[in-house]
């Protein structure tokens, strides 16, 4: 499948999941020596070649049409990890209300309570704010010590890279729903997976998880069981 193709069905995937509301988010993907990004302001339901912007890899643009303000957060995001091969970025609506509360531990902002997200995409950490579009986006992304495949963006949304495209998709489906679940659970007694189960589906799916779990965590009313 064509890398255009690609981007078409991963934003109409990310529209019927609820994830792109109206024109926001951008996605990535890396296509040989070339990043193809979606372009300003259109939306991910109804792509095609002309929604596209070409950049070369140090993010110039070079066709297409113009390129997401977003592109200093995709390309510090690929800088991370050379496996990166594809990014998403929504403001998706569990995930921009879960990136407006204090987060669960200082390496990520929601806690371990179901396996998926353990599976899809391990720890999330919060990263400051910055406007949309701001390059300190892109310094944020690059200066966070802790491991990430997800990251929340403060009062903003999501972002998540992965080996392709319909992988980095399936995380961001998921890590939305993880948001959804915390912010249910926000004000009751949770039962968070056990520290041992943790990481070991972390690392049997080899996903980050590298943080403290219990006393560091801020979340005042947890009960960890096995």
């Amino acid at each position: 499948m064509s890398a255009l193709q690609q981007l078409i069905d991963a934003g109409r995937a990310l529209v019927e999941a609820g994830l792109s509301p109206g024109s926001s988010g951008n996605l990535s993907m890396r296509d040989g020596d070339r990043i193809l990004m979606t372009g300003t302001g259109t939306s991910l339901g109804a792509l095609d070649a002309s929604s596209m912007a070409i950049l070369d890899a140090s993010g110039a643009h070079v066709g297409g049409a113009k390129a997401s303000k977003e592109v200093p957060l995709h390309l510090a995001t690929y800088a991370r990890d050379a496996a990166f091969q594809a990014i998403v970025h929504v403001h998706s609506p569990y995930a921009v209300a879960a990136s407006c509360l204090a987060p669960w531990s200082d390496e990520s902002a929601i806690p371990p309570l179901t396996p998926y997200v353990l599976m899809r995409v391990g720890q999330v950490p919060l990263l400051p704010f910055a406007a949309p579009g701001d390059p300190a986006l892109g310094d944020l992304v690059a200066a966070c010590p802790h491991p990430f495949r997800g990251a929340l963006l403060a009062n903003h949304g999501a972002v998540v890279a992965a080996e392709d495209l319909p992988t980095a998709v399936g995380a961001a489906i998921e890590l939305e729903e993880a948001c959804r679940i915390a912010l249910l659970t926000a004000s009751a007694e949770r039962t968070l997976i056990a520290p041992e189960h943790v990481r070991a589906i972390a690392d049997r799916w080899g996903m980050p998880w590298t943080g403290a779990y219990g006393a560091a965590s801020r979340d005042d009313a947890v009960a960890s069981r096995s």
